[in-house]
This record gives structure tokens, C-alpha cells and sequence, in this order.
């Protein structure tokens, strides 16, 4: 079974097949967001701050740290910033992180800061970036993230953005590099723009369990770009892709809808033992908007009607008590 290992210098993850949906927290990046940008630029990590704890106490298993703040000589500015912003969080939360960058040099600076085993986010198919992640990658003995586009940019084509992840596999190999230390990031496209996006995934994410058997991730919010109430796409979204094989997604945890589409999929898919994270995190629950509170009680009688028989009440009674 496909087991990628990452930590904090005092937490460890498991992201696999078998394990629940592992949700990296994308808040902490200034991309698009301008007043962050200008904050860290003057120095100022209010906001970086508050968004870490946020998004952990909101459920993230992991946290990007992303400190593209400018595209203007970003191999000096970056290295620093990046450095700067991961020892803050690092410092603050104990889930393990993602190091978000571009340019080879942060990465490699972040690197050497980091506590416990941290993902790197990330390498492409273009042989420049293989020749200066890849190393770095087998050097700190770090996990990264795949993503399925080369030289000649983003394909339409799912069939050649495979192959673009499975070339990574195997210069990956080369370097010592083994598959379940590669996330593979196929690509999700906007569904507004191309309407087979969301068929394309699913086909993809099958194929990269089936056949190269690595673990995946992808930007959550591209799905729905462009469209109106993009975060009831996402919530649909999210289920299929981890029936699909999915196992992680860069995605914003302060979202309840999209989180709890999330802690759902992990009950439907097994990855929830006897539903017990569910059920302490929903057991006292309020509907938003009048109804009434249902008791956890009932759940447990459910369970264990005439096919859940008597393992199943016992499983889920525990996770009440």
C-alpha cells in the first residue's frame, strides 16, 4: 500500500489509500491576495498568523506555506521571505507543512529550517526543474508534489499529462526517489471552460493508483473557477474525487461546506472508523437556520439495526461516550 510519510518536528501523517483525506491548508499565500502580499513585504505576519491557526483549528491536516510576494527578483526576495514565514508557522502549529515555491533557491533555504519532514510543493516535468528539485528532494529526504505539465505547458489531453507524471516517476527513480514519495498533481481544469474537466480527473486519478500507484493531490478551487457559488462545486467535487483515488488537496479548510463534504467522504470510504471523527464533530451540531438539534443517540441505534448487529452498535456507541 502507497504510504507518503510527512511530519512536524513532533506530528507525523500518513497520506495513502487507506488513510483519511489529507486536507493541506492553502491559506498562507499571498497569490491574488493583496493586502497579505503587502504584510509580508513590510514584515508584518498578522495575517499568516492568523490563518495558520485558523485553518488547523478549522481541521487542516497540513499547511502551505507559499511567500511568492512579488515577481521581481523573486530568487533574492524569495529565499528570505520564505524562510522568515515557515519559521513563524512552524513555531506556531504542530501539523506537518508544504514548502510552496517556484524558485529552486527558497525551496533549498526553506529546506534547510524546516523541522521534521515537510512536502515539497513542487517539481514539473520540465527538465530544468527535475534537475534542481529533484536533488534537493533526495538530499533532505523529502516528499514532493508532481505536477503534470512540462515544456510544452498545460495539455488538454489527459493522456499526456500521465505521461508527463509517470516521466516524473521514473527521473525520480534515477535519483534514488521512490514513487511513494511523489504526490502526483494531474491538473484539474475549470469546469466552466472545459465541461469533460471533472470526467478527465477521475479517469486520470484512477490510472495514477492503478498504474503508477502514487498518491495525489490538486488545487481544490480550480474546479469551480469562474463560476458562481464555487464553494457548492467544490463540496460535490470533493467526494468524487477521493471515490476516484484522491488523497490529499491543497484547498481552504475555513470552509465548513467543503470540509464537511470532506469528513464525509472519509465515513463513506472507511477511512473514519466507526464514524468517530464524524461523531465528535458533529454530535452537538445546530442546523444553521431553525430545525431541530437530532440527538447522537439515534445514530447508534441506526448502526445497529437488523445488518449492523451487535459490532456495529458497540463501534459506534464507543465513539459517543
Amino acid at each position: 500500500m502507497t504510504r507518503t510519510i510527512v511530519a512536524s518536528a513532533t506530528r507525523e501523517i500518513i497520506i495513502g489509500f487507506d488513510q483519511p483525506f489529507c486536507v493541506i491548508g492553502e491559506r498562507i499565500n499571498p497569490t491574488g491576495r493583496k493586502k497579505l502580499a503587502a504584510e509580508m513585504i513590510e514584515g508584518n505576519f498578522d495575517t499568516v498568523i492568523h490563518d495558520a491557526l485558523a485553518q488547523v483549528a478549522a481541521g487542516a491536516t497540513m499547511l502551505d506555506v507559499n511567500a511568492g510576494v512579488t515577481a521581481v527578483n523573486p530568487n533574492e526576495t524569495e529565499p528570505p521571505l520564505l524562510v522568515r514565514t515557515l519559521e513563524i508557522v512552524q513555531g506556531l502549529v504542530d501539523v506537518p507543512l508544504s514548502i510552496d515555491s517556484s524558485v529552486s533557491a527558497a525551496i533549498e533555504a526553506a529546506l534547510r529550517v524546516a523541522k521534521g519532514r515537510p512536502l515539497v510543493n513542487s517539481v514539473t516535468g520540465e527538465e530544468e526543474k527535475l534537475e534542481a528539485i529533484l536533488p534537493l528532494c533526495k538530499k533532505y529526504d523529502v516528499p514532493v508534489v508532481a505536477i503534470s505539465n512540462d515544456e510544452t505547458g498545460i495539455s488538454e489531453d489527459p493522456d499526456v499529462r500521465f505521461a508527463v507524471a509517470k516521466k516524473i516517476v521514473e527521473r525520480a527513480a534515477d535519483y534514488g526517489i521512490k514513487s511513494h514519495d511523489i504526490i502526483v498533481d494531474p491538473l484539474v481544469m475549470p469546469i466552466g471552460a472545459m465541461g469533460t474537466a471533472g470526467k478527465q480527473v477521475f479517469a486520470l486519478l484512477r490510472r495514477l493508483r492503478e498504474e503508477l500507484k502514487v498518491n495525489t493531490t490538486c488545487g481544490l478551487s480550480n474546479i469551480s473557477f469562474g463560476l458562481p457559488h464555487r464553494h457548492g462545486i467544490n463540496a460535490g467535487f470533493i467526494p468524487m474525487v477521493i471515490g476516484a483515488g484522491m488523497t490529499s488537496a491543497i484547498m481552504n479548510p475555513c470552509r465548513p461546506q467543503e470540509m464537511e463534504a470532506v469528513r464525509a467522504a472519509n465515513v463513506l470510504n472507511g477511512t473514519d472508523p466507526n464514524c468517530t471523527h464524524w461523531i465528535k464533530t458533529y454530535r452537538d451540531h445546530k442546523p444553521a437556520e431553525g430545525g431541530h438539534v437530532v440527538a447522537a443517540a439515534p445514530v447508534a441505534a441506526a448502526a445497529g439495526g437488523r445488518r449492523g448487529g451487535r459490532a456495529a452498535r458497540t463501534g459506534v456507541a464507543a465513539a459517543l461516550e
